[in-house]
């Protein structure tokens, strides 16, 4: 089965996603024994047992396998954070995070389905060290058999999979396992812009690494960040519930992360803990608004007053006040407890609150802004619109769409035309082509093929064979007023659409199929 396949890979979770070239509808791709069920997602997790790593445990076989618990060399964690980050933590594991980042990938790849064969690879990376990164995936994929690798970056891919639209201001809060980031970011896109699409990093089988491709990601308006993630929550849990366990064992915190999680669906949760070397199972308790309070206590709502006031400031310095902000953004597991959920809101009142699919948000608008088999067509001939000019009192040429533009076009181009003379009874949509003199050669432009012009020169207009469409005006219309908004797109077979509107009776005609332009 050919398609796209995503892979975010998270701090403390990777998920994989697939589409196929038929599907109407992405679904996320279980690979068992590495991912859990609910939901299906792989623990950024690697135990070593050899140095070498030619027989890692990953994901779930990690945490099934009781390693959590033990504190070595072998265990990977936490290492997507400093993939291509100058860090001068001391590292004391067996692999580098490049390469722990790269056995997980290669893990996914050699363990998906049979059935299983993606044409075309995206994957996601933070804002951060977007170039390091970018430069470490082209690495860590260049063995993997796949025409195709496309990078997105996370914000984007995070708000697009969350269904917001291409333009927006969005606050993206990520409460990870080690840390807390909030960013507002301004995606790609909108009225009148180029909308957000993934990079391309392999085309065709062709590494595009020496295309210098522009990076086109979303721009951050503001961005803080700290050290304190899910994991201290589970330390905070553990101290409140077992007060004499100074150094609390990787079992009880296993237990409180569960604890923390069902609070976050229900007003009370009970598990059952084993300490080790103990036969019988101590009931731990905790109740939602005991959680809550303990959060407070250790002062979790003022850090993040100081990173949303932090991240203000800087959109504010950037001329974008707080009630510009279209959407928040919560993603990561622990962004959904509900203490975190209700202080947005409070402190961003009226902000819609997105992000019903915090763990698969990214993974899936990483998808929707993959190129499908459409960035392989650009326009080999453009079309333009004969247009009355009223200064020059004659017909010129209108260029609607360019040679070497990528289509389909979703975007539609908004023009509104007048009438040349007294009375007219209807529009006339005259359609050409333009006969450029010099020849074109296809090169790739960041990363997209295009078509170049190898001369300059002006460029005549054929009119189309074809009989030109009518469109009628009732009443009549007269010169110097502007009678009919049209709206061109070419769809995805290539055929150049029109939408009417008739400025003075508001009637709206419905898509017109003008015929094939390429």
């Amino acid at each position: 089965m050919a398609g796209t396949l995503a892979i975010d890979l998270g701090s403390t979770t990777t998920v994989v996603a697939h589409q196929g070239a038929s599907d109407q509808a992405a679904r996320l791709l279980p690979l068992p024994p590495f991912s859990s069920a609910d939901p299906v997602a792989i623990p950024s997790l690697i135990w070593l047992t050899e140095r070498d790593a030619s027989q890692p445990l990953i994901g779930r076989q990690v945490v099934e396998g009781g390693f959590l618990e033990c504190e070595g060399p072998q265990l990977q964690r936490d290492f997507k954070r400093l993939i291509a980050q100058p860090s001068s933590e001391a590292n004391h594991s067996w692999l580098t995070p490049e390469q722990s980042g790269r056995l997980l990938l290669e893990q996914i790849w050699s363990h998906l389905p049979e059935d299983l064969a993606p044409d075309r690879l995206v994957l996601t990376a933070p804002i951060d060290g977007y170039r390091g990164y970018r430069q470490w995936l082209l690495e860590a994929v260049e063995a993997m058999d796949v025409p195709d690798v496309a990078l997105v970056d996370e914000p984007t891919a995070a708000a697009i999979g969350a269904g917001l639209a291409p333009g927006s201001r969005v606050l993206v809060v990520d409460v990870g396992g080690g840390t807390t980031d909030l960013s507002l970011v301004a995606l790609p896109g909108g009225e009148g812009r180029a909308a957000p699409i993934a990079q391309l990093l392999r085309f065709g089988g062709r590494n595009l690494n020496s295309s210098q491709q522009t990076l086109r990601t979303a721009e951050v308006l503001g961005k803080a960040g700290l050290a304190i993630g899910g994991r201290d929550l589970d330390h905070w849990i553990a101290a409140h519930l077992c007060p004499d366990l100074p150094h609390p064992p990787r079992g009880l915190l296993q237990v409180c992360e569960r604890l923390k999680c069902e609070l976050s669906a229900q007003e009370e949760a009970l598990a059952l803990w084993t300490p080790a070397g103990v036969s019988n199972a101590i009931p731990l308790r905790l109740q939602r608004a005991d959680l809550e309070q303990l959060l407070e206590d250790q002062g979790l709502l003022s850090l993040l007053d100081e990173l949303l006031e932090t991240v203000l400031a800087a959109a504010r310095a950037a001329g974008v006040q707080s009630e510009d902000i279209d959407a928040i953004l919560p993603v990561g597991g622990s962004a959904q407890i509900p203490l975190i959920r209700q202080w947005l809101q409070q402190r961003l009142p009226g902000t819609p609150l997105r992000g019903s699919r915090p763990v698969e948000a990214v993974a899936l608008g990483a998808l929707s802004l993959t190129p499908g088999v459409r960035i392989k067509d650009v326009l080999s001939q453009g079309v333009s619109l004969r247009c009355w000019d009223q200064r020059s009192a004659e017909h010129r040429w209108h260029p609607l769409f360019m040679a070497g533009q990528s289509w389909p076009i979703e975007q539609p181009l908004v023009i509104r035309l007048s009438c040349s003379e007294a009375e007219q009874n209807a529009l006339e949509l005259v359609l050409g082509e333009p006969q450029a003199e010099e020849r074109s050669e296809v090169v790739f432009v960041d990363g997209l093929p295009v078509l170049r012009r190898k001369s300059a020169g002006a460029a005549r207009v054929k009119a189309w064979a074809q009989t030109p469409i009518q469109i009628p005006l009732t009443p009549c219309g007269t010169p110097g007023e502007d009678r009919m908004e049209l709206r061109f797109w070419i769809d995805s077979a290539c055929h150049l659409q029109v939408e009417s509107l008739d400025l003075q009776t508001q009637t709206r005609q419905s898509a017109m199929d003008l015929g094939a332009i390429r």
